[in-house]
């Protein structure tokens, strides 16, 4: 989990006690509320942590049903709404035990896991390595930092999903957040989510990479068209 300096947390270190209030942000709270880009940041920043909780650990039976409040969105032939209702569906059909043993086939296993979710690793082929030293440097000049009781490195994948969440929320400049972007996960996001989509060990993770691999598309094409 990443942490800003003087700051709140965001915790995405356990999406049972978290995922509930964000998940029916994205789906239940009234539009009207908000209104031009500030809704969108809030969706934008509640799609980041729906995904950080998602790829931190496996959810319970509680959080699958709040992730399930994602079918009922409407679809209207767009392929980031088709992909959330998808995911609700399958959040839906999905049993936190079986969840967990396939989240710990994927990113765990007995050594490894079939996928490795780090930006070293996708970029460079050994986990790290250099786009991890960049990355610590850039965190530290951005005022975030690794929380304290956790020991994954920062490259990954959540807590790249984490920072942009607080980018967003801190108010950072649409051009901090699009450099954030291209330089740590646009250059290998598509490519995790496109294997986590069809990863052998996934059942309802196939439907997080499809979701994740929607809203990437997406994260680039608005991030390019504000900066």
């Amino acid at each position: 989990m990443i942490t800003q300096r003087q700051s709140d947390s965001i915790s995405s270190a356990s999406i049972s006690q978290n995922q509930k209030n964000t998940v029916e942000k994205v789906v239940v709270e009234p539009a009207a509320t908000m209104n031009g880009i500030a809704e969108e940041q809030h969706y934008r920043s509640s799609v980041y942590k729906v995904l950080a909780g998602l790829l931190r650990t496996a959810p319970d039976n509680d959080a699958l049903e709040q992730v399930s409040a994602f079918a009922s969105i409407e679809q209207e032939g767009d392929e980031l709404a088709l992909a959330m209702s998808m995911l609700g569906l399958s959040a839906k059909a999905s049993d936190a035990d079986a969840v967990d043993d396939e989240f710990h086939a994927l990113f765990i296993g007995l050594g490894r896991g079939e996928l490795m979710p780090y930006a070293s690793w996708y970029l460079t082929g050994f986990l790290m390595e250099r786009p991890l030293s960049v990355l610590r440097d850039e965190l530290v000049a951005l005022g975030f930092e690794r929380s304290e009781n956790v020991h994954e490195p920062e490259d990954h994948i959540a807590a790249l999903c984490e920072v942009m969440a607080m980018m967003i929320d801190e108010g950072f400049a649409i051009h901090q957040q699009e450099n954030f972007f291209t330089a740590h996960m646009s250059n290998w996001l598509d490519h995790f989510f496109k294997d986590l989509s069809q990863a052998e060990a996934a059942v309802f993770y196939r439907s997080v990479g499809r979701f994740g691999q929607a809203f990437s598309t997406f994260e680039k094409q608005y991030l390019t068209m504000l900066v």
